[in-house]
């Protein structure tokens, strides 16, 4: 939210330093996230002085050109080239001296320098209204008015406003804060805790008054619900034209483009006061009646943008007798503005249903100043304040009569909240004794009324403006902000308690793995849990996902089914930008419905693609594959102390090819290399290996898990080797359990290491090169017992599985 300091000292004189009233600011919780410099001319005129043309002639080496001397109040006047048509002796007009920066249209500065011009000497420019930024005419130079003194600054004649914009990083619940007003009340309670008594000063309403009653609109309220409180006034016999130049200052200074001394002033007030404002075209309201009702779901209206909507029966509507103006509190109709052809307006200032407001904004995918403030809750008190602030303005500003009575709909009117606040509740919440007076002093500099006073505590009235000033502890924040945080004395001990939880809780696991991925090259990604309508179908999952009753947008209208499309979209975007060598792991949440139950489930997901390392002269690259991904798996599992897993094929549809893990017939996770038709619809064209644990059966195996310990041998252990001549059809599988079968006590390791087929092997033969590793805990093992056991071994290859030595 942009605020205005020289708008701001219009309620609070005050001379500080923007600096200085920014860290008050964010002392006060509107942290000021950013100052920036507003000038209505950009650049400010700064070197632009008022000249006098002393002479005027020919350039001796141009048609079009004339060679001057212009006054600008120094000791000798300047020599000047100048292509105006209408320069002349004796002018007053504006003098861009050297060194002076000017900007184009588009914002581009260019510097004034000391020049030749066709052979003359130039030490300036004589500038046209649209080279100072003050119009868009270029047929010649502005001529100014006679009793200019020379080197009068431009700025001064032109009245040049310079201003400092606070940018404030409001929180949601400060709706109380979000126009010049509030933040001007919030910083007069700072000061006040400062010893710094200012005044806070309120525009003036006293003098509103009814010129006529010629133009009476009738307004009906349908649900008081949704609108509690709505106010109207009629304006007629008005001009639409250009704002002044003070206004159209204070709405550039935010960041807003003036539109029309109407529109102006209700976006003018709006910052102000907080409350926002819509003009009709009273001409264009049939029937002479405003009616405030929702319509028919379905019923077609199109809204300023020039865009068709389709309304939704909930939707609170400002319509005339025949036809639908305004979604109330969000955005106009484009038949019923104001315009250039306008005389006449129905100005309205209303309360609306923050629900309601919020749910209609939300389902448009409209976000405007207005509904900004409503779906927050605005003061249901200054409506009609507000109101009357504004037509005053349009009257004066753009002429007119005010028409007709105010009407004000405010069936039940809306009570302030009544609070008790304890002092021993200040105390034992804030840790620090603030002193009685000081409570009271900063409460009624906040407006809240102290009713009565007893010994433990305070009966309180929260103004209804302070929306988020609801409980005892509300007001107590509210206390403490004011009195500062910075007030609260240190203390000398801290007081904390040791939990202690088991090693195997969820966080620790996390970070354990974490920190293992980490080192393995892997970064941690966090991604959106919402996904687009549709996306569980691109994984063929069977899974109902959980739906969004209210989305932000239709790319974000579904909870996850899987954490695939997430992973997928950020590979994607980094692909795009010429990352491809990635490895990827994420900690998160997929969601389904099942039997009408909402369920989640927590996840580890990891994403390779690419090389595995960068090329070099020492090494040449090689792409991550399948067995890189299950290399990172089985050290995952074993740090998790995971080791009696089984594997089959994965029948899920996203792999061309993969393997599913489980632990005692459990699923654990799936791994394998992603299907090119899914990586197609992510425009994705290299491989990518995916791998997903369910991470809810992890925490659950490794709770029950005993772990057990071990010496480390003493004694060597010793490898020997046998190459199989084996029929093609025997599994290496086969051969890994025959060994154990065949010698459980003294065999520690069987692999294999190598596998031939072809040249020089009998047809439908292969070679299994396989290593054995004995080792006795208890002694060194001798040839003998070397032997007799690689005998044994051979004996059942030979015999189970037709084997022979190569």
């Amino acid at each position: 939210m942009k605020i205005s300091y020289n708008w701001l000292k219009q309620f609070l004189k005050i001379d500080w330093t923007s600096e200085k009233t920014g860290e008050l600011l964010t002392d006060l919780g509107l942290e000021i996230e950013g100052i920036s410099n507003f000038e209505s001319v950009q650049g400010g005129l700064k070197g632009v002085v008022v000249g006098h043309v002393l002479t005027c002639e020919k350039h001796p080496n141009a048609d079009r050109l004339k060679l001057t001397t212009v006054d600008v109040g120094d000791a000798s006047p300047l020599q000047i080239v100048c292509g105006a048509p209408n320069v002349a002796v004796g002018q007053k007009v504006p003098v861009a001296t050297i060194g002076t920066k000017l900007y184009s249209k588009e914002g581009e500065a260019w510097e004034i320098k000391k020049g030749k011009i066709r052979g003359e000497e130039s030490h300036g420019m004589i500038c046209a209204e649209d080279e100072l930024g003050l119009g868009d005419s270029h047929d010649g130079i502005m001529v100014l008015s006679d009793n200019l003194k020379p080197g009068t600054p431009c700025a001064e004649v032109f009245e040049i406003e310079s201003d400092e914009v606070f940018e404030i990083g409001l929180t949601p619940n400060r709706a109380d804060a979000m126009s010049h007003y509030g933040v001007a009340r919030d910083l007069k309670a700072g000061l006040e805790q400062l010893e710094i008594q200012k005044q806070l000063v309120t525009p003036s309403t006293s003098n509103f008054s009814i010129d006529n009653r010629s133009l009476k609109i009738d307004v009906e309220a349908e649900d008081a619900q949704l609108a509690p409180r709505y106010c109207g006034v009629t304006i007629s016999n008005l001009i639409v034209q250009e704002s002044p130049d003070w206004l159209k200052n204070r709405l550039r200074a935010i960041g807003l483009s003036p539109i029309n001394n109407v529109v102006d002033v209700t976006n003018y007030v709006l910052h102000e006061l907080g409350q926002p404002l819509h003009a009709f075209d009273a001409m264009k309201i049939k029937g002479n009646k405003i009616e405030v009702k929702t319509l028919p779901a379905g019923t077609k209206f199109v809204t300023l943008d020039e865009v068709e909507r389709e309304l939704h029966e909930e939707d609170l509507m400002i319509c005339d007798s025949e036809k639908p103006m305004c979604i109330a509190g969000v955005f106009g109709g484009i038949h019923s503005g104001v315009n250039e052809h306008t005389t006449s307006i129905f100005l309205e200032s209303a309360y609306f249903d923050p629900i309601s407001i919020r749910k209609t904004a939300k389902r448009h995918g409209l976000n405007t100043d207005a509904s900004f403030r409503f779906e927050r809750g605005v003061d249901i008190d200054i409506t009609e304040y507000a109101l009357k602030r504004a037509a005053l303005l349009i009257r004066e500003i753009a002429g007119g009569d005010i028409s007709s009575d105010v009407v004000d709909l405010y069936p039940k009117k809306v009570q302030e909240r009544q609070v008790f606040l304890t002092f021993d509740k200040i105390n034992s919440l804030i840790g620090h004794e603030i002193p009685r007076d000081t409570i009271k002093s900063i409460l009624a500099s906040l407006e809240i009324k102290v009713n009565n006073v007893t010994e433990s505590g305070l009966g309180l009235t929260i103004p209804n403006y302070r929306v988020d000033v609801e409980r005892e502890v509300d007001v107590i924040e509210e206390i403490l902000r004011v009195y500062g945080y910075n007030n609260i004395d240190d203390k000398e001990k801290l007081t904390a308690s040791i939990a202690t939880t088991s090693k195997f809780e969820n966080h620790k696991v996390q970070d354990v793995i974490g920190t293992m991925l980490a080192s393995q090259g892997f970064y941690e990604i966090m991604t959106n849990s919402l996904v687009a309508a549709g996306s569980h179908e691109l994984f063929g999952s069977t899974k109902s996902p959980v739906k969004m009753l209210n989305p932000l947008s239709a790319d974000l209208s579904e909870l996850r089914t899987s954490m695939l499309y997430s992973g997928l979209q950020i590979i994607a975007y980094n692909l795009n930008r010429q990352s491809s060598d990635l490895r990827l792991f994420e900690f998160g949440k997929t969601y389904h419905t099942k039997d009408g139950q909402n369920l989640e489930q927590q996840h580890l997901s990891l994403f390779i693609t690419g090389n595995r390392a960068e090329e070099s002269w020492a090494l040449d690259s090689k792409k991550s594959d399948f067995f890189f991904l299950k290399g990172v798996m089985e050290s995952l599992l074993m740090r998790l102390g995971l080791t009696d897993i089984t594997t089959k094929p994965a029948s899920d549809s996203i792999f061309s090819e993969g393997l599913t893990l489980s632990l005692n017939g459990q699923e654990l996770g799936i791994y394998g290399v992603v299907s090119k038709s899914l990586l197609k619809k992510f425009d994705v064209k290299q491989e990518i290996l995916f791998a997903d644990f369910d991470w809810d059966v992890i925490l659950s195996a490794i709770n029950t898990k005993n772990i057990a310990f071990k010496e480390i041998p003493k004694f060597p252990e010793v490898t020997r080797d046998f190459a199989l001549l084996l029929n093609e059809g025997i599994t290496y599988q086969q051969v890994y359990d025959i060994a154990w079968e065949t010698e459980k006590k003294l065999l520690k390791e069987v692999s294999l290491f190598d596998v031939y087929t072809g040249k020089n092997l009998p047809a439908g033969k292969k070679s299994y090169a396989v290593s054995f590793t004995l080792l006795d805990e208890n002694k060194t093992l001798t040839d003998k017992q070397i032997d007799k056991i690689m005998g044994k071994l051979l004996a059942r290859f030979q015999k189970d599985l037709g084997a022979e030595l190569r």
